[in-house]
């Protein structure tokens, strides 16, 4: 049975995924590999498109009756966060214009509980926003990835690390996104899955320069500096698991956005520990 599964191409997602899609753990398992960017997964998600799928956990809430989140392959943490960046010094976003990279991405959904209602929305894929915030096309722009590395180099200044926002004020980690897999497949399989995420994070980090040109033929013409960057901030321990304080920040995540009516109610476990 080959699983179809899909990732980023950001540096965190091909470094914990170069030993699985090449064949170098796991080899009961066989897999139809594809990337493409996180807000994409999330649209595709919708369809139930992926056996198994990078998500950010905004998306990830929406889905739930079909798909579960593994505690492997995930990015969770302190100082992980998005950040909202802008051109000229605002006092407030009230009535402002601010781009974000995806309805269901999580960093939308940390803007819309820490924001006034009254923010003016506009979708634009996550590499395309620091240019629009420089050129005046927005007032503000909310920044993922490897932007958090160089939003300097386009005269740009933090306006709020929503990050932080969500650490100081709820005193959890910040969930951003996980790997889901589909509920269908069975405890059995899913955990096998999951074992398989913990083989290749394990095979990367004693691989290292094998998997660099891997990681470097997607990274969009990063430097290796930001790269490396990149995978130190979102790869960490709960990217190998999720434990008891991560699954309590999801929780949290979630039960935050339930309350100010951004999210349905849940019925199904969040966690495959939990099935």
């Amino acid at each position: 049975m080959k699983l179809s599964l899909g990732y980023s191409p950001c540096p965190n997602d091909t470094f914990i995924f170069y030993a699985l899609a090449h064949g170098k753990v796991s080899p009961e398992l066989s897999w139809h590999i594809e990337l493409e960017d996180v807000e994409g997964l999330n649209q595709w998600a919708k369809t139930a498109r992926l056996d198994v799928s990078k998500i950010s956990y905004h998306a990830y809430f929406h889905l739930t009756k079909d798909y579960v989140m593994l505690s492997s392959g995930g990015a969770l943490g302190k100082g992980v966060g998005p950040l909202i960046v802008s051109k000229e010094s605002l006092a407030s976003l009230s009535n402002k214009r601010v781009a974000i990279p995806g309805g269901l991405t999580t960093a939308n959904l940390l803007l819309r509980l820490s924001q006034p209602d009254d923010v003016e929305i506009v979708s634009l894929r996550y590499d395309k926003i620091m240019p629009a915030v420089a050129s005046g096309d927005v007032d503000a722009g909310l920044i993922i990835h490897e932007s958090r590395f160089t939003y300097p180099d386009y005269g740009l200044k933090k306006y709020l690390d929503v990050g932080e926002w969500w650490e100081e004020s709820t005193g959890h980690l910040l969930p951003l996104g996980g790997i889901m897999a589909k509920r269908e497949l069975g405890k059995v399989r899913l955990t096998q899955i999951n074992e398989a995420l913990k083989q290749s994070l394990d095979y990367g980090y004693q691989h290292r320069a094998e998997a660099q040109p891997y990681i470097a033929a997607h990274s969009q013409e990063m430097s290796e500096e930001v790269m490396q960057k990149h995978i130190d901030l979102y790869v960490n321990t709960y990217s190998y698991d999720l434990g008891e304080k991560g699954k309590a920040a999801v929780t949290a995540l979630y039960e935050q956005g339930k309350a100010r009516g951004f999210l349905p109610e849940i019925a199904a476990p969040l966690f495959l520990e939990d099935l």
